[in-house]
């Protein structure tokens, strides 16, 4: 697998990120610590929160950036949209060496990273080529340690960063809902799967009519607990890398093999044209 080669930390360039947008506390949280590391940082986020965005670009209309300080953008649009108009736009000169999404208020684990805004800023660098990092606290009620994330994220940036990094790959790191002297450790785990899924839930409106939220998982009780759901109820540090290819590669001979009858006809030859 291909690798990029890293500046050192101290000399690369930053990028911040997030979903919950640009006044969001967590954003506040990781640009201190990525101005810990670098001299060279810049804040672009969506001016409005953008949880549960998943990789989604805006196409249909176009998108307002607005400058609200040095080296510091909102952009109304989705996560995805603000790392493609930081590296095609906005920093064009020279792209960031990293780039760092969250924190997010709030877990993403398991299923989680197919829903995050947190973690496509993440994948939106990974497929321009960028090392990138999703980092979340998880929360438990309404309880949120971002002394945690604070106190973990700068040696975890350090550790990742160092030396090279693959292509197409990046890393999704959760913190334990608990304050930092209670987290026992760091663990990298795949990812996992809860054994429940997201709840629908029913409600009234104020005019008394009936509405359907989608709620959230009930609990992160793992179908496997060697997994990041698993770190987190151990009360550790989660670090998981993520690869942006999806494909199932053991399936392929297995579906190739159902259609290898299926041979494509070949083009028929054109026809040449009487001449006189």
């Amino acid at each position: 697998m291909a690798k990029v080669l890293l500046r050192t930390l101290s000399e690369a360039r930053i990028l911040v990120s997030n979903d919950d947008g640009i006044h969001a506390p967590g954003l506040k949280v990781l640009e201190r610590v990525a101005r810990s590391l670098s001299k060279d940082v810049w804040v672009i986020a969506p001016e409005a929160e953008q949880s549960g965005a998943s990789h989604g670009l805006t196409l249909r209309r176009p998108l307002p950036i607005h400058k609200i300080g040095p080296r510091r953008f909102a952009v109304g649009g989705t996560p995805s949209d603000c790392v493609l108009m930081a590296v095609k736009h906005i920093i064009m000169d020279r792209p960031p060496d990293l780039v760092i999404s969250g924190v997010n208020r709030g877990a993403n684990l398991g299923e989680d990273v197919f829903y995050s805004g947190t973690v496509a800023a993440a994948r939106e660098a990974a497929l321009l080529g960028l090392p990138a990092i999703a980092f979340s606290q998880v929360r438990r009620g309404e309880a949120l340690h971002w002394k945690t994330a604070e106190k973990f994220a700068p040696a975890i940036i350090r550790r990742l960063y160092n030396g090279s990094w693959p292509k197409s790959i990046l890393m999704n790191v959760n913190f334990p809902p608990v304050p930092p002297e209670q987290v026992i450790g760091v663990k990298v785990a795949p990812q996992g799967r809860r054994l429940e899924h997201t709840q629908v839930k029913l409600a009234k409106d104020p005019y008394g009519r009936d509405v359907i939220w989608i709620g959230d998982f009930p609990t992160d009780d793992p179908q496997d607990p060697n997994t990041d759901l698993g770190a987190i109820l151990e009360n550790m540090v989660s670090v998981t890398p993520l690869e942006c290819d999806s494909t199932h590669e053991a399936m392929l001979p297995q579906i190739a093999a159902r259609f290898a009858d299926m041979k494509p006809a070949r083009p028929k030859a054109p026809r040449k044209r009487a001449v006189g």
